[in-house]
């Protein structure tokens, strides 16, 4: 048995269509694999812990060598926690709108939480920097208002999907998957409702394999 971790960053409950994309996805995945759990992590009603004071002190001690003192292990202790359910998982399903040309703030903050040396990825002066998450595979289902289809001018302003697929990289993930559902805005309702609809019967399909 599989255990798939769906990260949700959109806030949108039914009206978003990163989210409606990545259900349809795990609908298709559970035909197929009907005794995996499905473990959702939604974002915005997560309390996500703050990445400051002592928690930022601990992970520059690590940084340098140094030991932590009891307050610094304790609020350590939190990231790792989050480090280890990320890890735990077989799979992984990414929902996530695009915001001001990025991602949400959430989903941000999540990343500098479970992204740290020793943990998620290594560093040696002979082989530079190595993922420590592998052999696992993710899909993303993404959405955004415009549109930036690759070699048009406004591809230059996607920091969405090349943010997303540079730091999973960074940590190790080779086998990405993805869906884009655009433009959810630029073209008016019926467009983005038709571009939603095809974009969740092509993750039902491609649930079954994954």
């Amino acid at each position: 048995m599989s255990t798939i971790l769906y990260v949700c960053a959109s806030p949108r409950g039914g009206r978003s269509h990163s989210r409606a994309v990545a259900e349809a996805f795990l609908e298709g995945y559970i035909q197929a694999h009907p005794a995996d759990q499905i473990i959702t992590l939604d974002l915005f009603t997560l309390d996500l812990p703050s990445f400051d004071g002592l928690r930022i002190n601990a992970k520059y001690n690590i940084l340098h060598g140094l030991s932590h003192n009891p307050d610094e292990k304790a609020a350590w202790k939190v990231v790792e926690e989050y480090i280890h359910d990320f890890k735990a998982a077989d799979k992984y399903v990414l929902a996530s709108p695009m915001w001001n040309f990025g991602i949400p703030y959430r989903l941000k903050h999540y990343f500098d939480i479970i992204v740290q040396p020793g943990y998620t990825f290594s560093f040696s002066p002979e082989t530079g920097y190595q993922g420590l998450v592998t052999g696992k595979p993710i899909f993303l289902a993404l959405a955004r208002g415009g549109q930036y289809l690759e070699g048009a001018p406004a591809a230059a302003f996607d920091l969405q999907r090349p943010y997303l697929e540079l730091i999973l990289k960074f940590i190790g993930f080779t086998d990405i998957r993805s869906i884009v559902v655009e433009p959810t805005l630029a073209a008016g309702r019926e467009v983005a409702q038709t571009r939603r609809q095809e974009g969740m019967a092509r993750a039902r399909e491609m649930g079954k394999d994954f």
